[in-house]
This record gives structure tokens, sequence and C-alpha cells, in this order.
């Protein structure tokens, strides 16, 4: 199990380093996590132990939340500053996936009759 948990760090850790050299526009963790899945793809399957792994990580996910929390607090005059664009925002960006989800679920039951 100390196997995957490194494999998962070291995605993670490939993925920083790719961000940072390349300079893109996308947090390492998503590129580990890119980079993961093409692993499991090539693997053809995801071994029982990496399951364990990610689960008991997902187990304690909510404290990964805590410092984003506290940076809310820190500066929630500046979030009420910008409490129009943000909830704009937060709309368009709720109303484009309902329709993109729509659009999609209507095009594969379409596809199953």
């Amino acid at each position: 199990m100390l196997g995957y948990l490194t494999l998962i760090f070291s995605c993670q850790l490939i993925g920083e380093v790719i961000v940072g050299t390349l300079a893109l526009p996308v947090p390492g963790p998503v590129v580990g996590m890119v980079l993961l899945f093409i692993y499991l793809i090539i693997r053809g399957f995801v071994p029982e132990d990496l399951g364990e792994v990610a689960g008991g990580l997902q187990k304690y996910m909510s404290l990964l939340f805590v410092p984003a929390g506290a940076g809310v607090m820190m500066h929630f005059g500046l979030i009420g500053e910008a409490a129009v664009p943000i909830a704009a925002a937060l709309v368009v960006s709720t109303l484009a996936t309902i329709a993109v989800t729509a659009l999609i679920m209507s095009r594969l039951m379409k596809r199953g009759n």
C-alpha cells in the first residue's frame, strides 16, 4: 500500500514539475491525476490496494478545505466587493453545466434507442 501512496504523490509531483516547467494554466495535481489515469488505462485495471489507498485519502479530504475556508474569511471584504460578478459567474456556469449535461444526455439517450 505504501507503493501506491508513493505512486499517487509521485504523479502529483510530476504534474507540478510539468506545470512549473511549461507554465501551464492548469493546477499541477490535475496534470498528475491525468498521468495516473493514463497509467491505469495502460495497466487495464485499478489494483485493489490502490483503491484502498485512494479511499483512505478521500475520507480525510474535508481537511483540505480548512485552509480555503480560512482564506475566504480573511478576504471576506474583497469577496463582498466582488459579490455581483461572483454571483453572476456562479449562475452562468451552473446554467451552462446544466445545459451541456442535458445535451449530452439527450444525445446518449438517442444512441441507446
